[in-house]
């Protein structure tokens, strides 16, 4: 059984960094692109960026690619997502995601982490 485990969240200042990271079980990590994603209320989940296990990256906005980092370390089945200046549009439930290196589905899902950002 396959298990994303995210944690990291929670309440930060505006301005302020957090580091989001997930642990992924039951699979061969190394098969898998690993994924970022936020939802607000009312809105579709959408995807923040993506890395490959050699580690290539690929970010959905480009102009958020500054503040965005994602990273993994393949040793510790771990994928993380940094955050800088953050914002109060960045209040949002985060995601992280993997899908197989063949498939075009996201199958598996991590039960999110709120990261709410007060002003």
């Amino acid at each position: 059984q396959v298990q994303l485990v995210e944690s990291g969240g929670g309440l930060v200042q505006a301005g302020g960094s957090l580091r989001l990271s997930c642990v992924a079980s039951g699979v061969t990590f190394n098969d898998i692109i690993m994924g970022w994603y936020r939802q607000t209320p009312g809105k579709q989940r959408e995807l923040l960026a993506t890395i490959t296990r050699s580690g290539a990256t690929n970010y959905a906005d480009f102009e958020e690619e500054g503040r965005f980092t994602i990273s993994r370390d393949n040793s510790k089945n771990m994928v993380s997502l940094q955050i800088n200046d953050l914002n109060a549009k960045d209040t949002a439930v985060y995601y992280c995601a993997g899908r197989f290196m063949w498939d075009s589905n996201w199958s598996f899902w991590g039960q999110g982490t709120q990261v709410t950002v007060s002003s």
